[in-house]
């Protein structure tokens, strides 16, 4: 074993994944066990040494252990985290209903959205008020502010406080101040301002953000403490990263202020790595479908890229309207969630309809066949009970499935309600996760203007690769491509995400105005905190990268579209910029208005540097070559409505150009394949196995 390795890390709602990198080559060790719920550090800890001992690895080896979790998104939609406080502006302490004044749905005149993280009762206003230019209008009053937050934690019991005032993005003292109070009374409070989660304009969307970092602060502080103890004990030196929803990783001490940037950890790492696969096989655009024990997640690959956005909703109260759920303003992957997993729920809605999720099982007690007390019937079973799933090799046979007991959940939960056959129930469980996950990808793209027609698709996660090819056809997507440790696939990309962190603030500026030293004077602080929130160590390797974007509209709209900035000095930026923004108009609304005058809104700073980690195609500890064959077994083909002797495959034993006919199932340790009747497959270069699909050409 080489001397160092890097370790990725992946929590999820059932299973927690492992993958770990030696320094020398690619060799690629993984692995994966059950989650932990009630302290998901414990999966992680339990985990670590089994990994290492497969390897033939010492905790003294690892030189970086790169951890992405749902940790913080789960605590806010099981409305988990602290009792939460929020000072406000005095007179604006119902901004977080009022919000945005529109209806995700204008026909639907019963329509509920979430409650706000902060209830009435532990809010408080203070006398003080800053201008939209940044003026001091109301000086704040210290004594008011002391007797609100006394109030507050005192009376309400508060643990976390988010400190909201308006306009504090152009002048945040007053916010510092209230801060700086809170902490003096109550030193063990957890606070943060909005202007520093988010200095941003628009004080809804700055304020719910901010306390959304309030509310998970105390929360996922107390899981890293635990986290970074345990380790300690074990023998770890390393560095700990954290995976952010952006797509880069951060240390543990960014994580602890900006808790709220983690709320799409894990599933971003996937996106990256569907990314890299693409940049490996040079397909530009890709579909990224991501499955596990609790939800699905899809997300697009533009140009090599992934999209990014800078707004996303949890806890969304109504499918996948936007406008039901919660606004964050961060960073972040723009990607499609649904609660459609392996462990989600299967039952007979109000329309005496199957519906899959978004209750899940989880890790605990889990679907039926895992025989640890779970009782209703779950996607899981029903793959089970199609010959999908092999009882006596789920995580390699680590983790046997008893099918007893999964005939009567069936019956029970689907099978007599709707008076069908529990294989039938089984096959209708399966279909309707395939059908809601089309859906909600078709919706994604169109509402992004994404062909997925001429698209590659990715699938990896426990539960994608068995139904990514049947989701295929229903796209009309013609290829999908299962990599290498497709199970694990989110620990893997967390193993080649570089370190970085976004910076950005509000500065609202006419372009004819600014000097090419006024424009670069707005981004020094800005790329000052971006480098000291770095926090380089020895796992980065190259020269930091800056890339800075602008927030741009024509004078007097609404709303601002990104711009990125090329690497050249100010002067040629800013003489570019009027023709940047011009294409970025036309690319969303086909037409542009030249002689309009522009303005900056927003002001953008990414500092990025990249880690040692994988290249090219890893070399699996499993691959064991031989017979790839390892029999049939009877699995339900939808074609002819029946089961049918279909080819087993070992996974680890195909070779590059190898081919195969469907239907057929493929086996690794962590997930299957299901090849659809009429699909093939053949294994390239890299050891992707790449399945056209038959009918989309």
């Amino acid at each position: 074993m080489p001397v160092t390795c890097r370790v990725g890390i992946d929590i999820g709602g059932t299973f927690t994944d492992f993958a770990l990198l030696g320094s020398a080559g690619n060799r690629l060790v993984i692995s994966k066990r059950l989650t932990t719920p009630k302290d998901p550090s414990e999966a992680v800890l339990l985990g670590l040494p089994v990994l290492l001992e497969k390897a033939g690895a010492a905790i003294g080896d690892v030189e970086a252990i790169v951890h992405g979790t749902t940790l913080v998104t789960n605590a806010i939609i099981e409305r988990r985290g602290a009792p939460t406080a929020m000072i406000c502006t005095e007179g604006f302490g119902d901004v977080l209903e009022i919000a945005r004044e529109r209806r995700y749905d204008m026909y639907d005149l019963a329509s509920t959205y979430p409650k706000p993280l902060v209830p009435k009762r532990l809010r408080g206003e203070v006398r003080e008020r800053i201008g939209a230019d940044g003026g001091v209008l109301t000086p704040l009053d210290p004594d008011d502010a002391r007797q609100s937050i006394r109030r507050l934690v005192e009376e309400r019991g508060a643990e976390a406080l988010a400190v909201c005032l308006l306009n504090s993005p152009a002048n945040r003292t007053h916010e510092d101040a209230i801060a700086a109070l809170a902490a003096e009374m109550y030193p063990h409070l957890y606070i943060c301002t909005s202007a520093d989660i988010l200095p941003f304009m628009r004080e809804y969307e700055r304020w719910t953000t901010a306390t959304m970092n309030a509310y998970v602060g105390p929360m996922f502080g107390g899981y890293l403490d635990r986290l970074e103890g345990g380790l300690a004990e074990q023998g770890f030196r390393g560095a700990l990263y954290i995976m952010s929803s952006s797509g880069g990783m951060m240390a543990p001490e960014a994580g602890r202020r900006y808790p709220v940037r983690l709320l799409e950890s894990g599933p971003a790492a996937g996106v990256l790595q569907t990314a890299n696969v693409g940049k490996l096989l040079g397909i530009p655009d890709l579909l990224s479908f991501d499955m596990g024990g609790t939800t699905a997640k899809g997300a697009l690959v533009r140009g090599g890229a992934p999209l990014k956005r800078y707004e996303m909703e949890v806890a969304r109260v109504h499918d996948f309207k936007m406008g039901s759920g919660l606004p964050a303003k961060i960073p972040v992957i723009d990607l499609i969630e649904i609660g459609a997993g392996g462990g989600s729920i299967a039952a007979i809605n109000a329309r005496g309809t199957i519906q899959v999720g978004p209750k899940s099982a989880g890790a605990d007690p889990g679907p039926v066949c895992y025989g640890l007390g779970g009782s209703d019937p779950t996607l899981t079973d029903a793959n089970l009970t199609l010959g999908y799933l092999d009882a006596d090799f789920f995580l390699g046979g680590e983790m046997p499935l008893d099918a007893t007991a999964v005939g009567e959940a069936l019956a029970m939960g689907v099978g007599r309600p709707l008076q069908v056959s529990e294989e039938r129930a089984a096959w209708g469980i399966h279909e309707s996760v395939n059908e809601d996950i089309s859906r909600a990808f078709r919706n994604h793209a169109s509402e992004r203007g994404f062909d997925y027609r001429a698209c590659v698709m990715v699938a990896f996660g426990g539960s994608g690769p068995a139904h990514a090819c049947r989701v295929a056809r229903k796209l009309r997507v013609p290829t999908v491509i299962f990599p290498p440790a497709a199970g694990v696939m989110s620990a893997v990309g967390l193993l080649s995400t570089p370190l970085s962190f976004e910076t950005f603030r509000s500065g609202r500026v006419e372009l004819s105005s600014l000097t090419p030293e006024a424009f670069e004077a707005r981004f020094a602080p800005l790329i000052d905190e971006a480098l000291s929130l770095l926090k380089l160590g020895d796992a980065a390797t190259g020269d930091v990268t800056i890339t800075r974007r602008l927030d741009m509209r024509y004078r007097g709209q609404g709303y601002e579209l990104e711009v990125p900035l090329p690497d050249l000095p100010a002067r040629e930026v800013l003489r570019a910029l009027p023709d940047l923004y011009t294409g970025v108009y036309e690319q969303v609304f086909a037409k542009s208005f030249p002689a309009e005058p522009l303005e900056i809104i927003n002001w953008k700073v990414e500092a990025s540097v990249p880690l040692a980690g994988l290249s090219g195609t890893p070399r699996l500890d499993a691959a064991n070559g031989g017979n790839a064959l390892k029999g049939k077994r009877k699995a339900y083909e939808p074609v002819s409505g029946r089961f049918v002797d279909t080819p087993v495959y070992d996974r680890y034993a195909l070779g590059a150009g190898d081919r195969l006919e469907g239907p057929a199932l493929i086996e690794e340790r962590e997930s299957t394949g299901l090849i659809g009747a009429g699909d093939s497959a053949r294994v390239d270069g890299h050891g992707n196995l790449v399945v056209t699909i038959a009918g989309t050409a």
